[in-house]
């Protein structure tokens, strides 16, 4: 696959697929369509209880679209237990632009000054496909999802795409559904308009943790 544009982005999102390339350094992408995908129901969101109080004490500071570009790097990066990467050149290019274009969001941690975890992920209509996380300090990731939740919740989205299920984020509820289902889930999402909501008051994060359910 190549001369993949953004347009073509956009409307292979809309039907359920999505870009991977075999590893940082192969220049070719292939399109993904899995026969089971994971989703996050906004409903049975999980927020472990140490994690409830980290988010909570506000130890990072989180930011959203600051430094987009620097996160899909550094999901791109090496990292412990993760040597390769599916996100090469052309992705960082690509999603950079969906991104000042309005369709991807980045949610970044930052501890001292420092971008020390995040994810970034496309908007589509009330969906949030969310594409990949870092961390370098413990639990920054996780933060930034709880407050892509709740940023999701608030922006009224209707479908969270985790794309496959991994054990971080079955902790929080994810599920796995036949293609079919998800494709009815995402026809139904890509039906309504969600604006992604940049900024959240501490009264807005604390008003959704308390709307979340406990697990320790």
């Amino acid at each position: 696959m190549t001369n993949l544009t953004p347009e073509t982005l956009l409307r292979a999102y809309a039907v359920g697929l999505f870009p991977m390339a075999e590893h940082r350094d192969d220049q070719t992408l292939y399109w993904v369509d899995p026969e089971k995908r994971g989703i996050l129901p906004f409903n049975d969101f999980h927020i472990p209880r140490r994690l409830r109080r980290t988010v909570r004490q506000g130890k990072f500071e989180v930011r959203c679209n600051t430094s987009f570009t620097e996160v899909i790097r550094a999901c791109a990066a090496p990292s412990e237990g993760r040597c390769e990467s599916w996100i090469n050149d052309e992705i960082v290019a690509l999603y950079t632009t969906l991104n000042e274009r309005g369709h991807a969001h980045s949610v970044e941690a930052w501890l001292d000054q420092r971008l020390v975890g995040g994810l970034y992920g496309v908007s589509l209509g009330a969906a949030f496909f969310g594409e990949s996380m870092f961390s370098t300090v413990r639990d920054a990731s996780k933060v930034a999802l709880v407050h892509l939740v709740a940023r999701l919740k608030k922006g009224k989205y209707s479908l969270l795409d985790t794309q496959f299920i991994t054990n971080h984020l079955s902790q929080f509820g994810a599920v796995e559904m036949p293609r079919s289902g998800f494709r009815q889930l995402l026809a139904s999402a890509l039906d309504y308009s969600s604006t992604f909501p940049v900024e959240l008051s501490k009264l807005e994060l604390e008003t959704f943790l308390q709307s979340t359910t406990h697990k320790s």
